[in-house]
């Protein structure tokens, strides 16, 4: 019994041994850098939210869109796989980065001073404005900002949207869970019209499309969309090379052609 405990005693301490060399042996994520840390995940996350052109789903489920089709290109770059994070509420979207539930935020996002407060912001990538959208027979009522003043106008939470419709101070700022939400307020009349990407409107609105009484009318702001990396990352940089070899060999302005979008390269 003696000669066993010392058995079982002497394994255990190999065993301690052991367990020490591997864990001295790897590094822990605080000494990893972004480009590091998402290869030794094996794994991009990619923080979204559900609005066509840019990120949605296909008949089978899968997402697709310019940014998820941008985003695959990436991460195959990078060598690993790719996984889509919802986030739930868009003015939650750099904490989401900074706890690591996402690496990056890819999503139409307009490059604003608090992006490039919160993150490390990629070079531009597409052009875009914020515009009105309302029932398409009262589009023309509704040609100034300051005509907008008596309506009750649906944003989403946290978006640019919302900070143009800030600066008109209507009736009613309407805040809601993403574009999409403020587009169906519209549509269900609880809302005047709603302030939302270009991009989006163009995608969602008129003849052909679930919002076929709807349509696009002045347009507030003039933007660009960039991609968020957390703080001081050298995922951004890694990005921009990236994205600069597929504009110089056609392939970012074949994606945007495809999803009628206009690229940040080919800006006047």
């Amino acid at each position: 019994m003696r000669i066993m405990k010392k058995v079982f005693a002497l394994i255990l301490a190999v065993l301690m041994i052991a367990a020490c060399f591997a864990g001295c042996g790897k590094k822990v994520d605080k000494d990893l850098t972004d480009a590091e840390y998402v290869k030794e995940n094996g794994k991009l996350i990619v923080g979204i939210t559900d609005y066509a052109p840019m990120d949605y789903k296909d008949d089978n489920g899968e997402w697709t869109g310019f940014d998820a089709e941008f985003a695959r290109l990436f991460a195959k770059e990078l060598g690993v796989e790719i996984e889509f994070f919802v986030i739930a509420d868009w003015s939650k979207k750099f904490v989401e980065l900074e706890t690591k539930n996402i690496d990056c935020v890819w999503n139409g996002m307009t490059i604003t001073n608090e992006s490039l407060l919160n993150a490390k912001v990629s070079d531009p990538y597409v052009q875009n404005k914020q515009v009105v959208v309302m029932k398409a027979d009262k589009v023309a009522d509704y040609t100034t900002a300051a005509s907008l003043k008596d309506l009750k106008i649906a944003v989403e939470n946290g978006s640019a949207g919302q900070s143009a419709a800030e600066e008109i101070d209507p009736k009613q700022i309407i805040s809601v869970q993403d574009q999409a939400a403020a587009l169906l307020e519209v549509k269900a009349g609880t809302s005047d019209a709603c302030i939302i990407d270009s991009t989006m409107a163009s995608a969602m609105t008129g003849t052909g499309t679930d919002y076929a009484d709807l349509a696009a009318g002045i347009a507030l702001t003039d933007e660009l969309y960039g991609v968020a990396f957390r703080k001081g990352s050298d995922l951004t940089d890694a990005f921009n090379a990236f994205m600069a070899k597929l504009v110089e060999d056609g392939t970012l302005k074949t994606l945007a052609d495809k999803y009628n979008l206009v690229l940040a390269a080919d800006a006047e």
